[in-house]
């Protein structure tokens, strides 16, 4: 494989292909128009989703599930650019679709894929039943599945899963939030684990993560736990505020931090704050989104954990691309680790139990698929310009917009 050109650095044979698969998977994602000169053909019969096909050395086509544009803009504004950049630059043939959040039309494109002779799957789940069921019938057709950044339990397991380690961004959470909290001078402050939904196996390792530092604070008697609820669909149609509204009725608005488990659900507990008259307290997220970003620096948001998802999909690209030409994914992605786009993240290979979803230290054993794991990072307003705006992941003219622009961060950094 050949790797691509990035600023003044040379990179590897291997990185090409890694590009390539990656902007192959990124095309199929986002269900739109590419644009790059040399995608063609746009097919959105079936999949809602664009079709882009291009020659290369994997000998056969990627195709890339992604699973709605609701519960995080991530998967068509960065996942999808990610993938398509990568999978177009390794002239890789790809496809790149969105279910929008239908289990079945998710299965429809998994069914399309293999009657179209994909390789390699690259899947983002609805749910970890309907992602069971599709990795089990694209194994059973000889089509290599990489679960990507959402695990399902209940299969057999795909080849392999590529995600930040879950259980550390819920422990980035804590580490900012815990001292933010102790911060207010609150007799046994109160705090709400606003978790994801049920659904996704990653939203139990979230609350892992923080629950560490959430329920040994409550243990020692110093926090009291107003809620611990899991948002449905990650709050995709604001169940997430609503939720919060009645934990806020139920706690007579003494509620003095918020575990969110993602931007969309910080967002969600900062309207029905708001919407009570709550001061401003502490609030966790996930993804480092634009609206997160501007949270943070409105003071309104104490934390986002940053999941470089340019490194995510780049790595993920390269493993599928491994997988497709029969090489070693497992050496691929941890040569891949020393070249990483982002400035913090890194990589290990470890494993995850197809049945239970836990972590496991050895890719090797009965039911363990390898895990390809990264290290997030937490970004906080004295962090944001060294991370996700030195990175490029965020960019000072998306953050300091509207009311934001008048915040110390923008008139600092701009």
């Amino acid at each position: 494989m050949v790797r691509h050109r990035s600023g003044s650095k040379t990179r590897s044979p291997l990185w090409f292909l890694v590009v390539a698969v990656v902007a192959a998977l990124a095309l199929v994602a986002a269900g739109c128009g590419s644009d790059d000169d040399e995608a063609s053909g746009t097919d959105t019969t079936a999949t809602g989703g664009t079709d882009t096909t291009a020659t290369g050395s994997c000998d056969g086509s990627i195709w890339v599930l992604l699973p709605d544009s609701a519960s995080s803009p991530r998967w068509e504004t960065d996942d999808r650019k990610y993938f398509d950049e990568a999978f177009n630059d390794a002239d890789v043939e790809h496809t790149i679709v969105n279910a929008e959040g239908d289990a079945t039309t998710q299965q429809s494109q998994a069914e399309q894929a293999i009657a179209d002779g994909a390789k390699v799957i690259v899947m983002t789940s609805i749910d970890t039943g309907s992602g069971a069921a599709i990795v089990d019938q694209a194994k059973e057709a000889g089509v290599e599945v990489i679960e990507y950044d959402r695990f399902n339990t209940g299969g057999s397991g795909g080849a392999a899963y590529v995600s930040f380690d879950n259980v550390q961004v819920g422990r980035k959470m804590a580490e900012a939030l815990e001292p933010a909290i102790d911060d207010l001078g609150v007799d046994k402050p109160a705090v709400v684990m606003l978790n994801g939904g049920e659904e996704d196996n990653n939203s139990f390792q979230f609350r892992a993560g923080y629950a560490e530092t959430v329920e040994a604070r409550v243990d020692a008697d110093e926090w009291t736990l107003a809620a611990d609820q899991h948002v449905p669909g990650w709050g995709a149609n604001g169940e997430g505020q609503t939720i919060m509204e009645q934990v806020l009725t139920d706690a007579g608005n003494e509620v003095n931090g918020v575990f969110a488990a993602n931007d969309n659900l910080a967002q969600q507990a900062i309207n029905a704050l708001e919407a009570a008259g709550v001061g401003t307290i502490p609030v966790s997220g996930q993804d480092a989104s634009a609206a997160g970003m501007q949270n943070i620096a409105l003071g309104k948001q104490t934390v986002s954990v940053y999941k470089p998802i340019q490194d995510e999909a780049k790595v993920a690209a390269d493993v599928a691309v491994a997988l497709c030409s029969g090489d070693d994914f497992q050496q691929v992605a941890t040569d891949y680790a020393s070249d990483l786009d982002s400035g913090g993240a890194s990589v290990s290979i470890i494993g995850i139990d197809a049945a239970t979803g836990e972590a496991t230290e050895s890719a090797e054993g009965d039911g363990v698929v390898p895990y390809v794991a990264l290290v997030p990072i937490g970004v906080t307003v004295d962090n944001m310009a060294d991370t996700v705006v030195a990175d490029g992941f965020r960019t000072i003219e998306e953050i300091c917009t509207g009311d934001t622009a008048d915040t110390d961060f923008c008139q600092e950094n701009s």
